[in-house]
């Protein structure tokens, strides 16, 4: 079993039910998914562009992103109407955990000038969302083999009803919230 996972049921699940009070075991959140997007606004001039991007995911992330695509057209942009504009990605079971453990424990630390991610970029509904500037941060990736620097937004949907359930079950996960 993953060490996450194994960490989620026997730390986080009783650390939760005291804290909250859940009378039922389907109470208790948990995350559902992870998401990471990748926007890539030069993939308009040069479509190459977005093949660097999507091997940059497929070794982040573990498995292949789908093409995103641009849902209307705009003149300013020279962009149309379903040309493919970023990737994105879905991680669910296995896939998400270790994508998570690794990016609580090795890749987050690797950010320049790091002091915790904010504690309050929450949606009202638990699910909790972050930017960040390069995907260098991340083992996988090799500084030599990289053609331009790249951001990705990444999502973590859980099954809590409020944002406080939620920041618990991160923090309890090992989420370094600043303080």
């Amino acid at each position: 079993m993953d060490r996450l996972k194994e960490k989620y049921l026997n730390e986080v699940v009783p650390a939760l039910t005291e804290k909250f009070g859940y009378k039922n075991v389907m109470e208790i959140p948990k995350i559902d998914k992870v998401i990471i997007n990748m926007g890539v606004g030069e993939a308009v001039g040069n479509p190459k562009v977005l093949d660097s991007a999507v091997s940059d995911m497929t070794l982040i992330a573990g498995q292949k992103p789908i093409l995103t695509r641009a849902k209307k057209s705009l003149a300013v942009w020279k962009l149309r109407e379903g040309m493919p504009i970023g990737a994105k990605v879905t991680l669910r079971g296995v896939r998400m955990y270790q994508f998570m453990d690794k990016f609580m424990n090795v890749a987050l630390p690797r950010v320049r000038d790091f002091r915790g991610i904010s504690a309050k970029s929450f949606d009202g509904r638990g699910n909790y969302s972050m930017g960040l500037k390069e995907q260098l941060i991340f083992p996988e990736i090799e500084y030599d083999k990289i053609d331009k620097i790249r951001g990705m937004n990444i999502i973590v949907v859980t099954t809590a009803k409020t944002d406080e359930e939620a920041r618990e079950l991160l923090k309890l996960m090992g989420m370094p919230f600043s303080a």
